[in-house]
Formats: structure tokens, C-alpha cells, sequence
């Protein structure tokens, strides 16, 4: 089905492939071993034809964008000509990018305008590449970043929380800060409860309300060093209440919800709510109330 932009949506994103280079253990949307480039191209070509003007920001999804290759510069400057004053927000693994030349001609395709989002699993080289399912992962997305940021992208380091990992979140935010100092912002992001993430549950999941402490003590060290740091995907009654001011209203609007738990919650129209795409809920919902 084709999702057409929306001028008052907060996730006008254009689905480039369902392919990647990697198989990360919990990918909400496990990537397809078919060809599915002219398909989507067709759609999306559509989207952007009917899409209203003054879009501010186009996002572009998959799978792995970068596996186009040179269609995705090309989609790219399709895009510019299209919206010349918008953002651009690309969710990559980065890896691709640990070609310098590449990285340059994407972001010159984006005018500039190249915000990219790249998840870094963990500090720990082993840890990100067998979260990833792909040996050698680290080193190439690392590279990706900082080639990336070279050529004048802004980069938003995405940590997703999981079993493996969560332990390890202030290692993660020294690392940043020691050698990923550039950031424009590092996002700590709470699991959709779909796709592999679902599958492998026994394996990979972590609630929100057992890793709240480690994820406190991450923020903490980057905020006092001065790097931008936000919070995606986790409800506000799930953080400690020195973290709730670092939460964003992160989870697309067309699948977000809210738990009856939530109706009386006074801090309800700041927070981010529930995936209504997961297969289940955060355990530990509950109304934040100052009379309570």
C-alpha cells in the first residue's frame, strides 16, 4: 500500500528496498532476498508526484538504501529537485559508506542537506557484528560515519537497546565521546517489538524498566560533556524522571498508540506512547500523576 506525504505528518519517508547488506538479530522489518527496485521506484516516484508542497523533511528507508548503488544518488537529486529547501534523513547502516568517493557524491547529491541516521551496536567490535549478523560490520560502519561527516553530513547515531548490549550503554557513550566526537546527535532508541525482534524475543529483548538505569547513567555522561543525546521509543513513565527531559515524540504518528494506562497520564501529550505495531507492550505502563 502507498503512504502518501502528509504536509502534517512527522514521517514523510520513502521505502527505497527491502534489501540489506546486513541481518541485524532484531529487525523490526527482516530484510527480502528478491529484486524490488522498480517497484518501489515506480511508487515512490508516485509519492513524490502527489506529494504536497513544503515538505521539510524526506526520509529515506529500507532494507539498505545504499544497495541502489548509484539509484539512490539518483533518487536522491530527485528528491532535491523536487523539495530544494528539505531535509534529507537517510536511515543507513553506513556501511557502504566506508567508500569516501560514495559518501561524497551522496551527500552532494543532497545539497547538503544530508542528515544520516546509523545504528553503532556497541563499542565492542565482536558485540556490533554479531548484532549486525555480519563479520567486519564494525570497522566498515565506522568508517561510513566518519566519512560521512567528512563530506558534510550530519550524523545521528542510532543505539538500539537489547540483551546484548544494554550492559555496555556508558562504554557506548564514552566511545562516542573518544573517537565519534562529531556527532550531531546520538539517539538511544527502545526495540519495536516486530519482526525479528519478535522472533528472536528470547534472545534479544530487554524491557524498558530493566535497562532504565544503564540508559540514565549513558545520557547522563554525554549531556555533561556537552554532546546532543535524545531518547527514542521509550513512554516517559518507563525513564528515570532526570531522563524524561532528553525523551522525543519519536514513533512515526501513523503507528503510535496509547494504553488505557495512559488516558489519565499528565504528561501524556509530551511523550512518545506505544508502537502499535508490536506483537507486545512495555511492561510497567502507568499514568505519571502529581497527585499521586
Amino acid at each position: 500500500m502507498i503512504r502518501d506525504f502528509d504536509i502534517s505528518s512527522n514521517d514523510n519517508t520513502l521505502y527505497a528496498t527491502g534489501r540489506c547488506s546486513n541481518r541485524c538479530v532484531f529487525c523490526c522489518e527482516p530484510p527480502v532476498q528478491h529484486e524490488d527496485t522498480e517497484a518501489l521506484w515506480a511508487e515512490n516516484m508516485l509519492v513524490l508526484q502527489r506529494a504536497p508542497d513544503g515538505v521539510p523533511v524526506v526520509g529515506i528507508s529500507g532494507g539498505e538504501p545504499a544497495v541502489l548503488g548509484e539509484r539512490l544518488i539518483e533518487l536522491l537529486e530527485i528528491v532535491g529537485r523536487r523539495f530544494p529547501r528539505a531535509d534529507v534523513h537517510l536511515l543507513t547502516n553506513g556501511r557502504a559508506f566506508s567508500n569516501l568517493s560514495y559518501a561524497r557524491r551522496v551527500v552532494q547529491a543532497t545539497r547538503g542537506r544530508l542528515v544520516a541516521g546509523v545504528p553503532l551496536h556497541s563499542d565492542y567490535c565482536c558485540d556490533h557484528d554479531m548484532i549486525a549478523g555480519v563479520a567486519g560490520a564494525f570497522d566498515e560502519t565506522v568508517a561510513g560515519i566518519c566519512n560521512l561527516a567528512a563530506a558534510g553530513a550530519a550524523v545521528e547515531l542510532r543505539v538500539v537497546i537489547n540483551r546484548y548490549n544494554y550492559m555496555r550503554l556508558r562504554d557506548i557513550a564514552l566511545f562516542i565521546h573518544r573517537n565519534l566526537p562529531f556527532a550531531a546527535l546520538t539517539a538511544f532508541m527502545a526495540m519495536e517489538r516486530v519482526g525479528l525482534a519478535s522472533d528472536n524475543a528470547a534472545e534479544v529483548w530487554i524491557e524498558p524498566c530493566d535497562y532504565s538505569g544503564y540508559l540514565a547513567g549513558a545520557v547522563d555522561f554525554l549531556d555533561q560533556w556537552h554532546h546532543p543525546v535524545a531518547v527514542y521509543n521509550v513512554p516517559l513513565c518507563l525513564l528515570s524522571p532526570g531522563s524524561r527531559r532528553f525523551a522525543c515524540r519519536s514513533i512515526s504518528d501513523w503507528k503510535q498508540r496509547f494504553a488505557s494506562e495512559c488516558d489519565r497520564c499528565e504528561l501524556r501529550a509530551e511523550c512518545c506512547g506505544l508502537f502499535a505495531t508490536s506483537t507486545e507492550p512495555f511492561r510497567n505502563i502507568h499514568a505519571i500523576c502529581s497527585s499521586a
